[in-house]
């Protein structure tokens, strides 16, 4: 049955002839081939020809049930009909209808099928009429379509538009939980891996690069994904593309490098890219960080970061000289300005800084003078990460320590960062910098250039702070300034009432029992001052003193009676 027209002769001809055809089927009982498939020709050619409100005519008509029993059938006509509900389910208004109507459970079954076009037909059917509907896609899974998707791609992996039409359910099914736990088994990685080593072009790499991003996020795949060798894919795929300027290729790039870095999240996935540094994964993350791609140099610095998760690696990447590496690219950067590069780049370096060998090692390269050119950097993100490197790179460090706190432009730098209002993290982190200068020199060089720099008062702000252990650095700190030059500080604690100060805390049931004993013990170190010793007795701290030695901490309790002792021997 053909129709032939003109405008609206055309247009009421088109009308007519969908009419036929859908009265047609609606009165059919026997679901006869020879009397359906003319009819269902008809309809079939109006959506192909994309004719307007074709498909809500065919739902409003009554026979999605009809053709819900002929996929149920199994007859000669399932294949037109699985492909008319295919093009029908374009239309977002009738896929509601058509799901009430019973076509998703009548598809599902034919997901079996081995015929390479039924199931393109059938995939297409289901994914469109189920796009974005969470309840229809859980259903989806429970009713066991994950593995038989999988297993699609395994057998017919050549058949370019079969595996797109499985690879975008997958990406639709993906978020779902029940999904994620059903691919676990059924080996979804070498199937993902084979398709992004053969695929043809940029949308076949970029539904692949989104599946894998989705299931990335799961622990058990994303050691079955190292596993099965998808980092070294998407390391093969990057080498391929860099250097051109395809936008396309470019948001591969990006999408595939980030990939890797969530992969390396893994410790044991992490473990098997890194390869005792030989792994072919870790050599082309160096390699990014010498690109010209922001993207790549970004992803290079974090995965390096990722690597430095454990001691042994972190020593074996310092052997292998990837320091250099990240310096270079953290100065390219001061002028450029790419505060995600640099953020990255330190956190790198802060991470490889934290076994005790590398940080001898790294200042013997030279490694505090170059990054401190970052100084000068306006980027909150910038300064947090810079502060709190050079405060690894001094912990347990007296030399690195000595030469930083004696540092005049460095310590500027840091008083301004002490006060950074807007910025609690920069603020924290150069605070504890400026008592781990102190605290890991012990020498008296540095008190005398802290106390010149107006750093004590950060120092006694630092000691009220509701953080328990940045409450004990700036204590420590100051018992260790007191106890190396009790001259060169006691004015400034005086002026800037440190012993009020440490009487309230003492005082104040609401603090930490640690930080009472690491009071006490700067107490200790203050009583040797005449000056102070005076404020002492003014403030009357033998009260304070005498209720905390009946505390219920015996260990505060014992410090409380060494105070005390101390005081009656310098009164």
């Amino acid at each position: 049955m053909l129709c032939s027209g003109v405008g609206d002769d055309a247009h009421d001809c088109v009308s007519e002839c969908l009419s036929e055809a859908l009265k047609a089927i609606s009165v059919s009982t026997e679901l006869v081939e020879e009397e359906l498939k003319p009819h269902l020709d008809v309809l079939l050619n109006l959506l192909l020809e994309k004719k307007k409100g074709t498909a809500e005519k065919i739902v409003s008509s009554g026979v999605l049930l009809i053709l819900a029993q002929v996929l149920r059938k199994k007859s000669p006509l399932t294949s037109q009909v699985t492909l008319l509900v295919a093009e029908m389910a374009r239309e977002a208004a009738v896929r509601e209808r058509c799901i009430e109507a019973g076509l998703v459970t009548a598809l599902v079954p034919l997901l079996n099928s081995p015929d390479q076009d039924q199931l393109l037909h059938t995939g297409r059917a289901i994914g469109r009429i189920c796009f974005e509907n969470a309840v229809q896609q859980t259903q989806l899974v429970e009713n066991g379509v994950i593995p038989r998707l999988v297993a699609i791609m395994q057998q017919y992996p050549e058949n370019d538009p079969l595996v797109n039409v499985c690879l975008l359910a997958l990406c639709n099914l993906a978020d779902v939980d029940a999904a994620r736990e059903a691919l676990v088994e059924v080996g979804v990685a070498e199937v993902l891996t084979y398709q992004l080593k053969r695929a043809p072009d940029a949308e076949r790499r970029h539904l692949i690069l989104e599946v894998l991003g989705s299931l990335g996020e799961s622990d058990a795949l994303k050691l079955q994904f190292v596993e099965a060798g998808v980092p070294e894919a998407l390391s093969e795929m990057i080498r391929t593309l860099q250097g051109g300027s395809d936008t396309h290729d470019l948001c591969s790039i990006k999408v595939g490098s980030n990939l890797i870095v969530t992969l390396l999240l893994g410790d044991e996935s992490m473990q098997k890219c890194f390869g005792e540094g030989t792994g072919m994964v870790y050599q082309d993350v160096l390699s990014w960080l010498q690109s010209s791609n922001t993207e790549l140099q970004l992803s290079g610095a974090l995965a390096i970061a990722n690597f430095a998760r454990n001691d042994s690696n972190c020593v074996k990447m310092l052997e292998l000289g990837v320091v250099p590496h990240i310096l270079d690219l953290l100065e390219q950067h001061v002028a450029e300005g790419d505060v995600s590069v640099q953020h990255a780049g330190l956190s790198a370096l802060r991470n490889l800084a934290i076994p005790a060998s590398n940080k001898v090692r790294m200042l013997e390269d030279g490694v505090t003078e170059r990054i401190r050119t970052l100084l000068r950097s306006d980027m909150p993100p910038v300064q947090f990460k810079l502060l709190g490197t050079l405060r690894m790179m001094v912990d347990g460090q007296e030399e690195a320590a000595s030469v930083l706190g004696k540092d005049e432009v460095l310590l500027a730098r840091v008083m301004e960062w002490c006060e950074a209002k807007d910025h609690a993290g920069v603020r924290g982190e150069a605070n504890r910098l400026l008592a781990a200068l102190i605290r890991h020199s012990g020498n008296p060089e540095v008190i005398h250039t802290v106390i010149k720099a107006d750093g004590v008062q950060h120092l006694i702000s630092m000691a009220t702070s509701e953080h328990v252990i940045m409450q004990n650095e700036a204590l420590v700190a100051l018992a260790i300034a007191s106890a190396i030059n009790i001259e060169a500080v006691q004015e400034p604690f005086r002026d800037s009432d440190l012993l009020p100060t440490l009487q309230k805390m003492l005082d104040n049931p609401l603090v930490a029992v640690e930080v009472k004993f690491s009071t006490l013990g700067l107490i200790c170190s203050l009583a040797n001052s005449s000056m102070l010793r005076e404020q002492i007795t003014s403030l009357n701290l033998w009260d304070t003193l005498s209720k905390l030695s009946a505390h219920t901490s015996t260990k505060l309790a014992k410090q409380a009676d060494t105070v005390m002792a101390v005081l009656s021997e310098t009164a």
